[in-house]
């Protein structure tokens, strides 16, 4: 579905993405991993189009990003960035009803209606639909901009810590609409902190440590030398029956 061959980024001079190569499936729901200044944010970015690889490749479906015009793009791919504390006041029916703006041209039309009204509908947002954002919960905030970006219609998902600043209760709901969002198809891929709860929900997990992918595949990555090696503490690994857990010990 979207494939990056040598990925390399900069700033300034200063590598930040070393030769990331990695392939996401359909239907994958992937989290991207590593300590603070690993590169996961710059990554997302990447992919999404907002910054431009010095050298390398990101392909979707085969055909490089940089050969999308920007509303192509934002049919294919939608991103959720890290969620902001004040937006401009608008209700959640209208905050939702942007994400079509790659489909409109002049004015929003009735379709465009009809797809933002199932999308409020299918994420149990109708009690809050004509809400100001801004006097929302967190959880339900963030629920509203997953709301806005699948009202593009997308293949593929990009999200940047979508559960940063979510109480525990929150960030489960956020991590289980994700998770049922990839079982329907769409690729979803995340920059996310903590280690437990990609482990719970995501299927594929890349690992950065210094802008460098030091590991990528399933559950069978993780070992305590390798997180030992990459985030300085020593932890230790839990396996439950289909259930792993990482418990930090003390820093290295």
């Amino acid at each position: 579905m979207i494939s990056l061959e040598k990925i390399h980024f900069a700033y300034n001079g200063f590598p930040v993405i070393r030769e990331v190569t990695c392939r996401f499936s359909r239907g994958s729901f992937t989290a991207i991993l590593g300590p603070n200044g690993s590169g996961k944010t710059t990554l997302i970015r990447l992919m999404n189009g907002i910054l431009f690889p010095q050298q390398g490749r990101i392909r979707i479906g085969g055909k490089d990003i940089s050969g999308f015009h920007t509303r192509a793009l934002a049919r294919q791919m939608a991103y959720v960035p890290q969620m902001q504390q004040n937006v401009f006041p608008a209700t959640v029916f209208d905050t939702v009803l942007l994400g079509r703006n790659p489909y409109i041209r002049w004015s929003p039309g009735k379709n465009d209606r009809i797809v933002t009204s199932g999308i409020i509908e299918q994420l149990h947002l109708e009690d809050i639909a004509l809400k100001d954002i801004n006097r929302l919960s967190g959880g339900q905030r963030q629920r509203v901009f997953i709301a806005r970006a699948l009202a593009q219609e997308p293949e593929i998902i990009l999200l940047d810590e979508p559960t940063a600043n979510l109480d525990l209760r929150h960030q489960h709901e956020v991590l289980g609409l994700l998770k049922e969002l990839s079982r329907s198809g769409i690729t979803i891929v995340m920059a996310i902190h903590d280690l437990n709860l990609a482990l719970k929900y995501c299927s594929g997990f890349m690992i950065l440590d210094q802008g460098r992918q030091v590991a990528t595949g399933g559950k069978e990555i993780f070992s305590e030398s390798l997180l030992e090696k990459v985030y300085r503490v020593k932890v230790k690994l839990i396996k439950e029956e289909n259930e792993t857990y990482i418990l930090p010990v003390e820093p290295l």
